[in-house]
């Protein structure tokens, strides 16, 4: 009888079970910083209301200029929490929503976000004193 050889772990799970941000290079820290970013967090919360388009995103995401708002995005798609869904019509018709992985992402940083919120005034009060 042969004997059949364990099955070998993916690349990337034999690679790493878990991320270590404390590690210099570890690829979680870039993931980190675009979810966390300023515009990520802010296209992140955004997104959970729903699919947007590019311009709709521009609006709710106040003070965001085309090009970070594309490049935010951009990183989000690469990182595997936002899908970009582009249609072939003229003018050209590009959507933007949540993958499962994103929602979970947004739900965490929609959470923080919210503490930032309610924490403002007490924030405010010790930066004045």
């Amino acid at each position: 009888m042969t004997e059949v050889p364990a099955k070998q772990p993916g690349i990337i799970s034999g690679m790493m079970e878990r991320g270590d941000l404390f590690s210099t290079a570890c690829p979680s820290r870039a993931v980190l910083r675009h979810i966390t970013s300023q515009w990520g967090v802010l296209v992140l919360v955004a997104l959970l209301s729903g699919t947007h388009r590019f311009s709709e995103l521009r609006r709710k995401v106040s003070g965001v200029s085309e090009r970070m708002l594309a490049q935010t995005l951009q990183w989000l798609e690469n990182d595997a929490l936002v899908n970009r869904k582009s249609f072939p019509v003229v003018p050209p018709h590009v959507e933007y929503s949540l993958t499962p992985l994103g929602v979970e992402a947004a739900r965490h940083v929609e959470a923080l976000a919210d503490w930032v919120e309610a924490s403002l005034p007490r924030i405010l009060e010790k930066q004045a004193a």
